[in-house]
Parts: C-alpha cells; structure tokens; sequence
C-alpha cells in the first residue's frame, strides 16, 4: 500500500526536479540578490536590507511605469476580449468542412518567431511602410503619418501576439457547452439574442476569465513589443527590469523590480483563484459537459 501511494511521487520526481531547478532556485536567487547593495564601485555587496524597494517607491518614476504597464495590460485584455469572443463563437457554430483549416490558419502565427512577427509592424505602420505608402502615393497625405513608436502601436502588436490564445479559451469553454442548452432556450420562447445572452455568454465566462487572465501576465512581462514598436517614453516594466540588470549591471535594484512584479502578479493570480477558482481555467481548458 506504501508503495502505491509513493508511486506517484517517484512518476512525478522528473517533472518536479525540472520546475524546482529552473524555476524556484532562480526565482530564489533573484529574491536572494534584491536584498543586496549597490556600491559604487560597481559591486554587489551581500546583505539583508530593503534600501532597493524603497528606492523603487520612493522615486515616482518607476511605480508610474508599473501602474503604465497594468493599464496597457488591462486594455490589451479588453481588445482581446472583444475580437477573441466572435472568432471563438464562429467557430462553435459554424458546420462548415473548413473548419480545421480554419483552426490551423489560427494556429500559423505560433510556427513564426514572435520577434519576427513584431518587426513586421515596422514594414506596416513605418513612415515608409505600406500604409503611408499607399496614402503618399494616393495624394491623400503629403507627410507619413507618425503610426509608429506610440502606445498605440505597442497595443496592435500585443494583441496580435495574444488574440489566439484568447480566442482558444473562449472556444474550448464553447466547446464544453451542451448545445441543448441553446436549444431548449430557444424552444422556451428566448430569441437567438436572449438565448446567448441568457445560457451561452454566462456558461462561457470560465474561458473568457481563464483567457483574461492568461494575457494580462503575459501582457505585463512582455518586453520584445514595447522596445520594438514603443521606443522611448512606451517602455514597460519589464524593459526597465531588463535596462537595470543588464544595461547599468545593477542586479539588486533590478531583482527588486522583479520581484515588485512578481508579487503583483501573483497577488492577481491568487485574487483570481479566491473570487473564481484556478479550476475554472481547467474546466475551460478541459472535456465537455455533455
């Protein structure tokens, strides 16, 4: 019986010993290091004080940008909710054949490098790009728009990269949805309206919190979209966080931003999981109902 219970474990051993040496010993050494010293030298002196966090608070500079990167993140989930829900319901309803084609010409843009995918807004939205070129060319304008280098910009490349993970939520929560439901609205006198309104919207809102959650923790630890398409005065945390540890090498003060973030996110995770439950985004990832 011992062994039985101990099974598992030993099954799981491979799997636990990847997730704790990739990911709980650095996460360690980052918590470890954002106690340590700047000197003015350039070293880091091993200690235990909270100098790098109050710095981080004190200067108004850096909790602006936090608050920037929550507000981008809360705005790239409300488009992604927007133009994720209808693909996603389109393809629940939809009978037609093309239907796996059309799931697999949504799956394309993960075979192609998420950086390349980002340096083609350049040849889009560029004072040279195609938009300005066919406005040059038409006579409409006779400067390039400034479509480039905004937060606007750093926006449309977000969600390009994060619409199929929303639609993929809210599609799989579709799927677990039994379409009697639907069915027997209808039959009860609720218009098509009224019948989604009533029975699919609420059904599916595992899937839609599962996505919405899902693209604000990776909306706020992007860093490739604002450096390329935000340029300076549109950075995000995480590109500060990259600037100080890389950029001036200062590990103590860059750990704490890390770990200023880290807790954020997971504060939101954890309020999520209180309010909704983690299960919820198993159950929209999960079998159907029927």
């Amino acid at each position: 019986m011992k062994g039985k219970r101990s099974q598992p474990w030993v099954l799981l051993t491979p799997s636990l010993s990847v997730i704790f040496f990739f990911l709980v010993v650095p996460i360690g050494f980052i918590i470890v290091y954002s106690f340590w010293i700047r000197a003015a030298t350039g070293a880091d002196i091993p200690a235990f004080q909270l100098g790098n966090y109050k710095k981080f608070f004190v200067d108004f500079f850096y909790p602006s940008m936090l608050l920037r990167t929550l507000r981008i993140s809360l705005e790239c989930v409300a488009l992604c909710v927007v133009f994720g829900y209808i693909p996603a319901y389109f393809f629940y309803q939809t009978r037609t054949k093309y239907k796996p084609l059309l799931m697999l010409l949504l799956m394309l843009p993960f075979w192609i490098s998420y950086i390349i995918r980002t340096l083609s807004w350049i040849n889009i939205l560029g004072d040279s790009g195609l938009i300005n070129y066919f406005l040059l060319a038409s006579g409409i304008l006779s400067d390039p728009l400034r479509l480039l280098y905004n937060e606007a910009s750093v926006l449309m490349g977000l969600v390009q990269f994060l619409l199929p993970f929303m639609i993929l939520n809210i599609y799989v929560s579709l799927e677990g949805i039994d379409k009697s439901l639907h069915e027997a609205a209808r039959s009860l006198g609720c218009t098509e309206w009224q019948a989604f309104r009533e029975v699919t919207l609420p059904l599916s809102l595992p899937g839609v919190s599962a996505g919405c959650l899902l693209v604000f923790v990776l909306t706020a630890g992007s860093y490739i979209t604002p450096m390329i398409l935000g340029g300076p005065g549109n950075e995000m945390i995480a590109n500060l966080i990259f600037n100080r540890i890389i950029g001036t090498l200062d590990w103590p003060f860059g750990s704490a931003i890390s770990v200023i973030l880290l807790f954020l996110l997971g504060l939101i995770v954890y309020t999520y999981n209180r309010y909704l439950g983690i299960s919820q985004i198993f159950k929209s990832l999960g079998g159907r109902t029927d």
